[in-house]
């Protein structure tokens, strides 16, 4: 933290020493009031060119380099240091009316009134892009999303800006791109992003299973209700942007506790009728990533599409992979009124796992591998067609048709690590997964109180069907997924479909141009089942059989509820925001929750749903293009939570004369997570030269610090435990400098001791339980852009500092699994 200091303070004397004087000689400036002649509290003006009109009478404004105020308590905005010439100067705050006045700039200062009238009547489409505020890597999102036909009022909200990052890309670097979200506990299960592993106050990273994931507003988890882990991750070269909201989404999104992640994909730019993109990667342990999209605008048709290839060796000894992903997505507008979208995204991808460690072998040795018969492969296919109809400018309608044809498939020794592979036939686990839903939504804007009012209203219908079958697979190294018996398999063979009806409700009460209130609502039918057999069987020491039965079993669970949350919002001034919201959350038990597990893993017959509550009170604002912040507390309560304890029972083996231990999977106890998550970033040569410089020198940080206890618990020794997978401490900061065509990128994390199960066991044998240590990493980007061309290049893990994230109950362990090292990286990328 020293040398960071140091860095810091040498690069802010360096910034002050080469800032030039700030000249600001004309501003444009001016008051924003109502019909009713009251200050507009939260307008945004811009002074930007505007394009001539377009066919239909539509007038198109574009401003992304467009500088821009915020008007304040008294309606008043100033933006200086414009240059001389002709612009348009737009005023527009959401439900209202857009204004726009034609100024020439030549000697003097200009001054400009608007008055923003309630949207009465049909206008013609009038696109605005504004810049990213400040040019920051994270910001947040608008309280209503028309295009996506959401209310993000309230909420805790974040949005990753792609374009804004100077970060591994071609690798999914997730511990770069998620720096700057507070309090996301990352798993880093491999070094080139296959998957991508996110937690947060206490929920489990395991493939963002506690979030509701999504791709441009549709589902791509494996069963979304059943089982929602995301085994495919969208490569962020793809991405315009990543948008994250805690706990309170769950009305609009589901029920789950980690609320919504959603990666929106770029489009084809709407001024060229083609532009192709082509990205090369190199780096450490023989990593290739090749990267090609293609888009544009063709009259009423917007495309755009992309091919990825990715190769890797890995770190560690039998770690070797290969990845094919591709898109395709076109929008289509046959009416103004009207846009029609299909999408289809493929995924393909094989690999060589090396296993997990136990502790010793991880201190002895972080690159080695006890496992060279390990594999795991993925295919997903998802179809998606969207149509977004406008019936006036208070009124639009989304619908989102979604499917999922997708299997994964694991082959290897899935036996203790503190054991070795002595060969033999190995364990084969197979997953079929093929679902589709509905998600429509319904937004409308009102008059209230002299002010606008919106109301969302949709439904969702979802059915999911997993085919889960596990049995021996061929000895051998080779990845041959075949079974050895198909027809009667040595684990076990089930049908598990999922069936979800949701009825959701929200509204922005805008009671005051200040305070609004958002109340909400959702009504969920869920039923899950299972119908299918497992294989129960005994041996004893020599391998002789004592006991083969096939058990049949044909399990339902049927349930419906109503949740309700609230959200409140005060704005004293433009910049500034008080928030707090509080939303029932719900945990349905999944597909692994409802049947009977064979292996060490046995689960409770008795094991009910998971219940509670997200809790947030907020401080988040901006001042102008220089600092950002956002500082929160907030309370998660989780009744009844699922986990995994340790328990006896006689062994057959032994005739019952000697007992064995194992894991058993129940409701351990009540969890309570109190914590702060805390974000600020601050340009310190904007500070010195002037918001509107084109260089940049900002530092952020990012803290968490959290508490986490369980209460009442049925289980002996879980109650007063902490809770696991909650680093106390978990910080991020770094540095990012930019002027003209170069950026470059350091980035500290640190984070703190904490346990992987709830007996807050330190070590044993199977490395499954015991603490993660603390630990610290650093990344080192840059990028330089010179006309058509992109060079990127970095160091990810600085110091080769040696460090895990987690003990893998399962694949792609079990036990330790080893954080990569010290990796390079080198990128060229071209634009036609």
């Amino acid at each position: 933290m020293k040398h960071l200091f140091l860095l810091g303070a040498g690069m802010v004397c360096l910034a002050a020493l080469v800032a030039p004087a700030a000249a600001q000689p004309f501003s444009v400036s001016g008051r924003v009031v109502d019909e009713h002649g009251a200050p507009v509290v939260g307008a945004t003006v811009f002074v930007t060119k505007a394009l001539p009109d377009t066919p239909g009478g539509a007038h198109r404004i574009v401003a992304t380099t467009a500088a821009f105020d915020v008007t304040g308590p008294d309606g008043t905005y100033a933006i200086g240091n414009v240059n001389p010439g002709r612009y348009a100067v737009v005023a527009y705050l959401t439900g209202k009316r857009i204004a726009t006045q034609h100024v020439t700039v030549a000697d003097h200062p200009v001054r400009a009134d608007f008055t923003l009238s309630l949207l009465e009547t049909e206008l013609g489409e009038i696109t605005v892009r504004e810049p990213a505020e400040a040019s920051f890597a994270l910001t947040r999102l608008r309280p209503v999303d028309v295009e996506g036909v959401a209310l993000y009022e309230a909420k805790k909200s974040e949005v990753v800006v792609i374009d804004e990052l100077t970060a591994n890309l071609a690798t999914n670097n997730s511990r770069q791109i998620y720096g700057r979200v507070a309090g996301l506990n990352i798993w880093e299960s491999d070094g080139a992003g296959l998957q991508l592993g996110l937690g947060g106050r206490g929920l489990s990273p395991n493939r963002n299973a506690n979030f509701n994931t999504r791709q441009n507003g549709y589902d791509i988890a494996a069963d979304a209700l059943g089982y929602p882990e995301s085994y495919y991750t969208p490569p962020t070269e793809a991405l315009s942007r990543i948008e994250i909201v805690r706990g309170a989404a769950s009305l609009q999104y589901g029920t789950q506790f980690g609320g919504l992640l959603n990666f929106v994909f770029k489009d084809g730019p709407e001024t060229k009728p083609v532009e192709v993109t082509s990205r090369l990667s190199t780096g450490s342990f023989g990593l290739l990533n090749t990267f090609t999209s293609i888009g544009g605008t063709a009259g009423p048709t917007r495309y755009y599409g992309f091919y990825q290839y990715k190769r890797s060796d890995g770190w560690r000894p039998n770690a070797e992979l290969d990845q094919h992903t591709a898109y395709a997505a076109l929008t289509y507008r046959p009416l103004p009124a009207l846009s029609i979208r299909p999408e289809y995204t493929y995924m393909y991808y094989l690999a060589h796992q090396p296993g997990g460690l136990t502790d010793a072998q991880f201190e002895a040795n972080p690159r080695q591998s006890t496992r060279e018969r390990n594999w795991f492969r993925v295919h997903w296919n998802l179809f998606a067609l969207r149509a977004d109809y406008r019936f006036s400018s208070r009124t639009s309608l989304n619908t989102r048709f979604f499917g999922l044809l997708a299997g994964r498939d694991a082959l290897g020794n899935l036996g203790r690590i503190d054991r070795l592979d002595l060969g033999g036939n190995r364990d084969l686990l197979k997953d079929d997964y093929r679902n589709w839903g509905n998600e429509t939504r319904l937004i409308h804007r009102y008059p209230f109180l002299h002010d606008v009012s919106v109301l969302l209203v949709g439904t969702r219908i979802y059915r999911g069907f997993t085919h889960r079958r596990q049995g021996e697979g061929p000895d051998g190294r080779a990845p041959d997924f075949t079974y050895l018996n198909p027809d009667n398999l040595e684990g076990s063979d089930f049908d598990l479909p999922s069936r979800n009806v949701s009825v959701f409700a929200e509204n922005i009460f805008n009671v005051t141009p200040r305070l609004s209130v958002t109340p909400g609502i959702r009504f969920e039918y869920i039923r899950t089942q299972a119908d299918g057999y497992y294989r129960n069987t005994v041996r004893d020491l020599a391998g002789n059989v004592l006991l083969d039965e096939r058990i049949e079993e044909r399990r339902s669970h049927t349930r419906s509820f109503v949740f309700f949350g609230i959200g409140l919002s005060y704005k004293p001034a433009s910049a500034l925001e008080v928030y707090a919201n509080f939303s029932q959350n719900y945990r349905a038990i999944n597909f692994n929750d409802i049947r009977v597990n064979v292996g060490s893993l046995e689960v409770d017959p008795d094991i009910r749903d998971e219940h509670g509550f997200n809790l947030d009170l907020g401080l988040r604002g901006t001042h102008g293009r220089v600092f950002t912040y956002d500082v929160s507390l907030f309370h998660l309560f989780y009744r009844d939570r699922i986990g995994t304890v340790l328990r006896t029972a006689p062994n057959p083996q032994f005739n019952n004369l000697v007992d064995r231990t194992f894991r058993f999977r129940t409701n351990i106890a009540d969890a309570r997570i109190y914590g702060i998550e805390s974000f600020a970033e601050l340009d310190l040569y904007k500070v010195l030269a002037g918001s509107n410089s084109p260089t940049r020198l900002s530092v952020f940080s990012n803290l968490a610090l959290i508490s986490a206890k369980y209460a009442r618990s049925r289980e002996n020794g879980i109650a007063g435990n902490d809770v696991e997978l909650v680093p106390p401490i978990n910080l991020k900061t770094g540095l990012t400098f930019s002027t003209g065509p170069l950026a470059v990128a350091y980035q500290f994390s640190y984070v703190g001791k904490h346990f992987s199960d709830a007996s807050n066991a330190l070590r044993t044998p199977t490395a499954i339980e015991g603490i993660i240590p603390a630990y610290h990493v650093m990344d080192l980007s840059a990028a330089y852009t010179f006309g058509r061309y992109r060079l990127e290049a970095g160091v990810n893990n600085l110091t080769d500092h040696h460090y895990f994230t987690r003990r893998a109950t399962g694949y792609p362990g079990p036990g330790i699994i080893p954080a990569e090292g010290r990796s390079l990286y080198l990128t060229l990328g071209l634009t036609l």
